[in-house]
């Protein structure tokens, strides 16, 4: 592979290697920065006075130096391996926490949800990010970016998924470096005056300002959120309709500002800066300008973290246009990623925006001039069209086997949307740059409102006209862990193989072919033998799953049909049929009677091996126990907490295990 002549590629692929090393496996910091430090000093040694970069000695203390680098910088990085991290603190319980609002989180309907970092505890200086929630009510208002709390409350630790296969989001905040959450009802917080400023918390006023100022002119509700979303980072506002449509459109991307955003910018600078190369020094002012116009923009938009991945990257792709060496653009995105990303946080390698991103990139250069090559139109427009649709193409096939084992969907008609709105996000952005301005100015005349808006909702329209052709959506594709290394495998060799057509690469990629193809049948066959029977945790409701090979019954109360709860599962489990049965009071699941008492507290006075326990029946526990003899109790969610606390304090008594749905999880039929 010819990128594998970069050498900060190779660094780069050394360190992700460290990286998911120290991911998967625990080292001590201390003892690893030693190690660390000791190899680069015997690197530097080598290369000082053997200067014999080519020996396989340097290379194998290289290779192993970077390893060892990336597996530090992951385990330095880790909030929770700090000293002064607030989990090291014994006495947290009931304790004052002083709290700094670090980021405004989309609200869910009941409550509003920020990121803090921890100030201090009891007076003490601590470390460390909390997920906070505040319950939502008439007299409450929103906290700020940078707003500091005092408040005694206890941190809980975010729960795992109660159901199979759903998101796990404590997972996902661990990669952000969250551990615990905290839960604080509005008057039980004290917000201290005249809190110290930080930058982030400075663009956040300054976005909310601009926010304030485009909610005040005439533009659409749906219109103005997606010109947020478009031009300043905030997409909390946008309805899920219109999210919906844009994701089924595979448009998503256009709502979240990144590196496409950042490129086209920096398109727009360069041309509009242009006439400054006919002046003496005109282009070191020119790569001034445009670094700093694009660290401008950042600055309106949020400073949040795709939008600082992005403008770093493509402040590197300015100082190489400044050099003349475009050409150098993979050496570019390496270095970026290595010296300037993953090194200060290695946890943006397990994020899905920042996989997807350089997914994306890399496709692109890879990719595109390998498509480009396929046909040279001598009409302009139509040539532009045509390296329009390669660099679309080239994008999705990046991102193709990570969206499908993320959002397990691929929408057909991609190249459509991309086709009419990335040439069209130049003058949007431009536009709206320019609608900013003016607004900050108190003088954005109605025309322009008026024509930006219906830009917007032309797009809007087209966007929902893409996301309602249903047959071109491709939804609930069953696509896991191996099945993503394989597709990246056989999309690489299928790369090599269209740069260098030989027998060997044929042979490669056939072969990575079979792989992918033999994992998916072989995980079909696995699918059709296995049969399980699970109780689910729904708020509410009763629902039971048995499972039986690609065949799925959902016993359940009448009228309840929990999609939400059974999509992901049948995705995951390669589902083929499903169909619904209502609860009875008795089953028989794999030999072992189960006994379903419902709020009528009725039951048949016969022995039972498991027993649960649905919309909270009024009984006497022990009275049960003692006549019914249960090797085990469930209780779902459909039940009053103050009941299931009841029936676990009697459970402990009689030393009956009691498995509650809320607090466990699932139930499974073994």
């Amino acid at each position: 592979m010819k990128l594998l002549a970069f050498i900060p590629i190779r660094l780069t692929l050394l360190l992700i290697v460290g990286i998911l090393i120290g991911h998967y496996f625990s080292f001590n910091p201390t003892h690893l920065l030693f190690t660390t430090l000791f190899l680069f000093v015997l690197l530097a040694r080598i290369f000082v006075f053997e200067k014999n970069t080519k020996s396989i000695l340097f290379g194998a203390i290289a290779t192993l130096s970077f390893i060892l680098l990336g597996i530090y910088s992951y385990t330095a990085a880790q909030p929770i391996n700090n000293p002064s991290h607030y989990s090291k603190y014994t006495q947290a319980k009931d304790a004052l926490w002083g709290l700094k609002i670090k980021e405004i989180l989309k609200p869910n309907q009941f409550s509003n949800r920020y990121f803090a970092t921890v100030e201090g505890i009891d007076d003490k200086k601590f470390s460390g990010n909390l997920l906070i929630t505040i319950p939502r009510d008439s007299t409450y208002q929103t906290l700020n970016v940078d707003d500091e709390l005092l408040t005694y409350a206890d941190i809980q630790s975010i729960p795992n998924p109660l159901n199979p296969h759903q998101f796990k989001y404590k997972k996902y905040l661990e990669n952000l470096g969250v551990y615990h959450r905290m839960n604080i009802t509005p008057g039980t917080f004290v917000k201290i005056k005249n809190s110290r400023a930080t930058l982030i918390g400075t663009a956040a006023k300054a976005r909310n300002y601009i926010i304030k100022k485009l909610d005040q002119e005439n533009f659409g509700a749906d219109e103005l959120s997606v010109i947020q979303a478009l031009l300043l980072g905030q997409r909390s506002d946008i309805s899920e309709e219109t999210y919906t449509n844009y994701q089924k459109a595979g448009a998503v991307h256009i709502l979240a500002v990144s590196g496409l955003h950042i490129g086209i910018l920096l398109l727009l600078i360069q041309f509009l800066l242009s006439p400054l190369q006919y002046f003496p020094k005109g282009r070191t002012i020119t790569l001034i300008l445009s670094v700093l116009l694009l660290w401008t923009f950042a600055f309106i938009a949020g400073l949040s973290a795709s939008i600082i991945r992005a403008t770093t990257m493509f402040t590197f792709v300015a100082y190489a246009l400044y050099l003349n060496r475009p050409s150098n653009t993979f050496n570019i995105l390496a270095l970026s990623i290595l010296f300037i990303l993953l090194f200060i946080n290695p946890n943006l390698l397990f994020q899905v925006g920042f996989q997807m991103s350089y997914a994306a990139v890399f496709a692109i250069l890879w990719i595109f001039p390998l498509l480009k090559k396929l046909w040279f139109p001598k009409n302009k427009i139509i040539r532009y069209f045509w390296q329009l649709l390669c660099v679309s193409v080239a994008a999705q096939l990046g991102v193709l086997p990570i969206s499908l084992y993320y959002f397990h969907q691929f929408p057909g008609l991609f190249f459509i949307s991309n086709l009419v709105i990335i040439p069209a996000l130049g003058v949007i952005l431009g536009m709206g740059i320019l609608v900013i301005f003016f607004t900050l100015l108190n003088w954005l005349p109605s025309q322009l409102v008026w024509f930006y808006n219906e830009v917007i909702v032309l797009m809007n329209s087209l966007i929902a006209w893409v996301a309602k052709q249903e047959n071109f959506i491709f939804s609930a594709i069953s696509f896991d862990f191996i099945q993503l290394v394989l597709a990246i495998l056989v999309l690489v060799m299928g790369i090599e193989l269209c740069t260098k057509f030989n027998y060997k690469r044929i042979i490669f990629f056939l072969i990575s072919i079979l792989c992918f193809q033999g994992w998916t049948v072989y995980q079909n066959f696995e699918s059709n033998k296995k049969s399980e029977i699970l109780v689910l945790h729904q708020t509410r409701k009763s629902i039971i799953i048995n499972r039986n090979g690609n065949n799925l019954s959902i016993i359940t109360n009448k009228n309840n049909t929990p999609d939400y709860l059974i999509s992901d599962y049948k995705t995951a489990e390669r589902i083929d049929n499903v169909k619904f049965d209502t609860l009875n009071n008795s089953y028989n699941f794999l030999d072992k009677s189960l006994l379903i008492i419902d709020s009528t507290g009725i039951y048949r006075k016969s022995t039972s091996n498991r027993i649960l326990l649905t919309q909270s029946p009024k009984i006497n526990l022990d009275r049960l126990i003692d006549s019914l003899m249960p090797n085990e109790i469930i209780a779902d969610g459909s039940n009053y907490k103050s009941y299931v606390n009841r029936w676990k304090a009697t459970c402990i008594k009689n030393k009956i295990p009691f498995h509650y749905t809320g607090e466990k999880g699932y139930y499974n039929f073994e």
